[in-house]
């Protein structure tokens, strides 16, 4: 068997998950172009980002090294290529302010975009909740952003019934977060999440559910935490 387990199959709950993904992928689209004014704009992303991009790309053979990291429960994890910054992706903090990536720097980030709409992302809300409980510290930290439209009772009430005790609670209600992870070739439906660097840098992607409380999230962790 090629690369040791990185065709393992993954938990039951996470095949069925990525089951529904391919249905709620088509459903996120129709979402997206249906969700009012302003959520079809074109995307500006920030002048300095061009100048960061020149520095993220040099990060190539990085990106390679830890992708190739992916294996098992997390195997979908695919290389930055090439490696762009994230510096501008912007969101709301756990205190309700605006904030981006930027104000992130220094730490690596498992930026993962969900909804509560969203089955795949329901099913794996507990895993990354694990994982910043295990992992998550002044180096590394899971940036769970809930993308629901409306207000704050809707995920606060799923958070708080299924127990998730350690994610900060990110929040975009514009779906503006969404649109510019689509804009870039990030995302193609719920959920998505971004491994970025220190630097803001993107390193790693991938579309769809994975286990990210197993041994192999962990290990691919640690393998983007080493110098």
């Amino acid at each position: 068997m090629a690369d040791g387990n990185r065709f393992l199959i993954p938990a039951p709950r996470l095949v069925f998950a990525a089951l529904v993904a391919g249905v709620l992928a088509g459903a996120v689209a129709v979402y997206v172009s249906e969700g009012g004014s302003g959520n079809n704009a074109p995307v500006k992303v920030a002048k300095a980002d061009s100048k960061d991009n020149v520095a993220c790309e040099t990060k190539a053979a990085r990106a390679k090294e830890v992708a190739a990291k992916a294996v098992g429960q997390v195997a979908a994890l695919q290389p930055a290529d090439p490696p762009q910054s994230l510096k501008s992706l912007a969101f709301n903090g756990p205190d309700g302010k605006p904030m981006t990536i930027a104000d992130h720097a220094g730490k690596t980030v498992l930026l993962n975009l969900w909804a509560t709409w969203c089955a795949p992302c329901r099913a794996e809300m507990p895993a990354l909740d694990a994982l910043q409980k295990e992992k998550g510290g002044n180096a590394f930290e899971v940036v769970a952003v809930n993308v629901d439209t409306g207000d704050d009772a809707k995920p606060k009430k799923f958070l708080k019934d299924i127990g998730i005790e350690t994610l900060g609670y990110y929040r975009d209600s514009t779906m503006g977060l969404f649109n510019e992870a689509k804009t870039r070739g990030l995302a193609l439906g719920l959920p998505v999440t971004m491994l970025i660097d220190g630097e803001g840098c993107l390193i790693a992607h991938m579309n769809g559910p994975a286990e990210w409380s197993s041994p192999d999230a962990k290990r691919l962790v640690e393998a983007a935490l080493a110098p």
